[in-house]
């Protein structure tokens, strides 16, 4: 299974407006220089609120602080 560093997530998600959905996060991301297996995971999340929220639906895919 694939982790993602905390760090790493928060970096390629700079400049998000919430609330938003995995698909426009995914988007984000993969402008912002994410490797494929992030873009993909975001994709698969759901509606999030804010940073809190992403990382709460990444739980368990997460490493580091």
């Amino acid at each position: 299974m694939t982790t993602f560093q905390v760090t790493e997530v928060q970096r390629h998600l700079r400049g998000a407006d919430y609330p938003a959905d995995g698909e426009r996060l995914s988007e984000l991301a993969e402008r912002n220089g994410a490797d494929s297996e992030l873009v993909e995971t975001l994709r698969g999340i759901g509606r999030v609120d804010g940073p809190d929220d992403v990382m709460e639906q990444l739980r368990g895919k997460l490493g580091g602080s």
